[in-house]
């Protein structure tokens, strides 16, 4: 009864020039070292319990294999079977040890797979060491299946690894994790939020804003974050939790209430150019811990796919469907207008090739809590260097950050506010006039009128007839990039990296930390870097 629901009420939102894509995506491990009851034939009946509800709902899907796993007999004779038309079948590059061992190269770890980012990733290794790596595996894989993989994913794959797959052996697709700070020891934050980008040819988690400097690989954002609360997750905490698509979670994949809310939002929610989640889990957690949460969401997945609501297909579809469409990264958002029962916020993430912003609303007010600027020419720190730490750390360049500014005390992001008064208002209309362009318009009830915020690639618009200024927040604590602050431009330092917003309309001043203040009513910002 809750899926016919859920398909009734979204009946008006059908495909579209904007199509919403589901990947289901799967990857597979041989072994599980921390956890001495994942079995390898546990791992594997994960696996066939996954290929057969995948084909009771017709899914089509991404297997991806670890090598340890592709190198298995078991495996293989699993996946040959399945139809190719359906089900594709890549690489998952996690680094093990039979696939260090037949490169030629000396293993370093504590077990046969080691998570560590400088073990288990190609980060850990020398340019060299990566190509050789590569190498084993391609070699291996057509051995086995008669053809290159099109689909490479992982938590993080390095930009050089990356282009030699692209360039060698024609991948046409690729995913990264989820914005996260701290979790599992690896930090992704500041990144195109969701959707997918081309990545810099000296920085893979940067986007890249030229053609010519791009990997001609997009980059899908896996796991399906939760737009409201996965940001503020573990706020004040040294690492973030989860709040996300994944089925092993009781409060996110796992909830139906949850799952019903992200597809109706998914569905119905402004994206602009498209709609992107990536659905299913790695064998690890086991079928027992993601049975119920696979169970609720492939049937309601095929229920709007055959409502023609979204579409599902495999990772390398999706790849070849994006190289088609966009020559570079186009502007997308994910937009919320109504949360979960019982909450009122909403938010709006907009990404573009120049910047990501995120707005939330919080009862009636406004909070920018989110705002990273992208520069191709920011090298990663792993591109020509080997990672030698146990955890990996990959960075944007920060503006408005609603996340690491803030404390206890303070919720740090840009507020908006009419002399002491905050600025408040009723529920934001969201819409995308034209390709590349956000139009937001919010209903005031502080003062009369509306607030107006147009976002395009480049510049954030914001304009309000009432005499408004937007303030900075953040935490005393809090490590601020700005190093000069000056009426029409405010430049900051990240990492060694120089870079700057310019307000075209309005200008800058220095408040308690950075007031914004409009001209005739209308701020604006360019960010883009050149």
């Amino acid at each position: 009864m809750r899926i016919a629901f859920l398909v009734c009420c979204l009946e008006a939102f059908t495909a579209s020039a904007q199509p919403r894509i589901v990947n289901i995506v799967n990857f597979i491990r041989l072994l599980e070292p921390r956890d001495p009851n994942v079995t390898e034939d546990v791992l594997y009946q994960t696996v066939v319990q996954q290929v057969a509800l995948m084909k009771k709902y017709h899914l089509a899907g991404t297997f991806l294999l670890q090598y340890d796993a592709l190198m298995d007999p078991r495996y293989q004779q699993l996946l040959k079977s399945l139809p190719r038309d359906t089900f594709e079948i890549g690489a998952w590059w996690e680094i093990p040890q039979p696939l260090v061992e037949k490169a030629g190269l000396t293993w370093r770890g504590r077990y046969p797979w080691d998570w560590r980012a400088n073990i288990g990733f190609s980060t850990g290794y020398t340019p060299l060491e990566r190509e050789r790596l590569v190498d084993t595996y391609m070699h291996d894989f057509k051995a086995i299946f008669g053809y290159y993989p099109q689909s490479v994913a992982s938590w993080f794959i390095d930009e050089h690894t990356l282009e030699y797959m692209y360039r060698r052996y024609g991948i046409v697709a690729s995913a990264n994790c989820k914005d996260q700070y701290g979790t599992d020891g690896y930090t992704l934050w500041g990144g195109y939020w969701n959707q997918a980008y081309y990545p810099s040819k000296v920085n893979a988690y940067m986007p890249a804003q030229h053609e010519a400097e791009e990997i001609p690989v997009p980059i899908f954002r896996m796991l399906g974050s939760d737009p409201v609360r996965q940001y503020d997750n573990g706020l004040g905490a040294e690492r973030q939790g989860v709040v996300t698509l994944e089925p092993v979670y009781r409060f996110g994949g796992g909830d139906s209430t949850w799952v019903d809310w992200f597809f109706r939002e998914f569905v119905r929610g402004e994206p602009m150019a498209f709609a992107y989640t990536q659905a299913g889990q790695e064998n690890s957690f086991t079928w027992p811990a993601m049975a119920r949460g696979l169970a609720l969401q492939f049937p309601r997945i095929a229920l709007m796919r055959d409502a023609h609501q979204l579409r599902v297909e495999t990772l390398a579809q999706s790849g070849a469907w994006f190289k088609a469409h966009y020559k570079v990264t186009p502007a997308t958002s994910v937009t919320v207008t109504h949360d979960l029962p019982g909450s009122d916020k909403k938010t709006v993430w907009f990404d573009s090739r120049y910047y990501r912003v995120n707005l939330l609303w919080a009862g009636d007010t406004l909070r920018i809590r989110d705002i990273h600027l992208f520069d191709e020419r920011l090298p990663s720190p792993y591109l020509n260097t080997p990672l030698t730490g146990n955890a990996a750390a990959f960075y944007t360049l920060p503006f408005v950050d609603g996340y690491l500014w803030s404390d206890a005390s303070v919720l740090a992001g840009l507020c908006f506010k009419v002399g002491t008064v905050a600025l408040k208002g009723g529920d934001p209309i969201v819409t995308s006039p034209e390709p590349g362009h956000l139009h937001i318009v919010w209903p005031l009830t502080t003062v009369p009128g509306k607030m107006i915020i147009d976002l395009d690639e480049r510049r954030i618009r914001i304009s309000c007839t009432a005499p408004w200024f937007a303030e900075l927040a953040a935490s005393p604590k809090a490590a601020l990039p700005f190093t000069s602050v000056t009426p029409n431009r405010v430049t900051a330092s990240f990492e060694g990296f120089s870079y700057g917003v310019s307000a075209t309309r309005g200008k800058f001043s220095e408040g308690s930390v950075l007031r914004m203040t409009p001209e005739n009513g209308v701020l604006e910002l360019n960010t883009a870097p050149y």
